[in-house]
């Protein structure tokens, strides 16, 4: 089957697109791989890509606001748009709703120093990082993503635009253990997070009439813990700096372009 016909792939978004810790990193500042889901997908379509994806980016830092990581400032990601793009990817809004690594190495340090007497220690540091809750939150998320399509629409003279889903970090079979520090109670407390993002999404594509490819769905049976994850769990200590706890590791990547790549051929055909 012959791939579908387009010419300059534009991707936006945060670390489950730019694939921070899979080998070869070409920016490390932004957390972007060579092997993340944007270049496989340009790949397979043999198409040009300008990949704007940052770690730890928010849809403000897609929208208009700069990305500040280390001494380094990211322009926000509409700014470096190609107006001949003619398919864009969007993958953000979990470090909007508390979905991102810094929310769960909260809980995971939090745990660590729950035993230690110090008042309120671990306690008051997983409440710092506890991501705000409610239907006006998902609104305004979802808002804010409609607007970016609508940006990236107008931007591009009419770019067919695909919403992709996150990675299911945390499924059925996650159960407390050394990849997983947290009690039952907090891997549901994740698990219902990482639903509402997906929820968002789905939310955002529909309204804007985008493409929603549905990771979270296809992925549950891969998350950690899993027989064959798709993303990675905690890490010893001394791999950190080659790894990414809770993010999309190399299998991953490439199921989240196979995704893409039969949505495309499909929807299609």
């Amino acid at each position: 089957m012959t791939e579908p016909a387009f010419q300059h792939l534009a991707a936006l978004g945060s670390s489950f697109a730019s694939g921070p810790g899979i080998d070869p990193v070409i920016d490390r500042m932004a957390g972007r791989s060579a092997r993340n889901y944007p270049h496989l997908v340009a790949e397979g379509l043999g198409a040009r890509l300008t990949d704007l994806s940052v770690s730890g980016a928010t849809t403000a830092n897609v929208l208009d606001t700069p990305q500040r990581v280390l001494n380094h400032t990211f322009a926000p990601q509409l700014d470096g748009l190609p107006a001949d793009a003619d398919l864009v990817t969007i993958t953000v809004g979990g470090n909007d709703l508390g979905n991102g690594l810094t929310t769960i190495l909260a809980g995971v340090v939090g745990r660590l120093l729950s035993p230690i007497p110090v008042a309120g220690l671990g306690s008051s540091l997983v409440r710092r990082f506890r991501p705000a809750r409610g239907e006006d939150v998902i609104d305004r998320a979802a808002t804010t993503l409609v607007q970016i399509i609508d940006i990236v629409r107008a931007r591009t003279g009419g770019a067919r635009v695909l919403v992709v889903g996150y990675l299911t970090v945390f499924g059925d079979d996650s159960r407390p253990g050394p990849e997983l520090p947290f009690d039952v109670a907090a891997i549901d407390d994740f698990r219902r997070r990482g639903e509402q993002v997906q929820e968002v999404l789905g939310r955002a594509a529909a309204k804007s009439g985008a493409d929603f490819i549905d990771v979270g769905a296809a992925s549950r049976s891969h998350a950690v813990g899993s027989a064959e994850p798709w993303v990675l769990g905690m890490t010893p200590i001394r791999s950190v700096v080659e790894t990414v706890p809770y993010h999309p590791n190399a299998a991953g990547m490439a199921a989240v372009a196979d995704m893409i790549l039969t949505h495309l051929r499909t929807s299609d055909s």
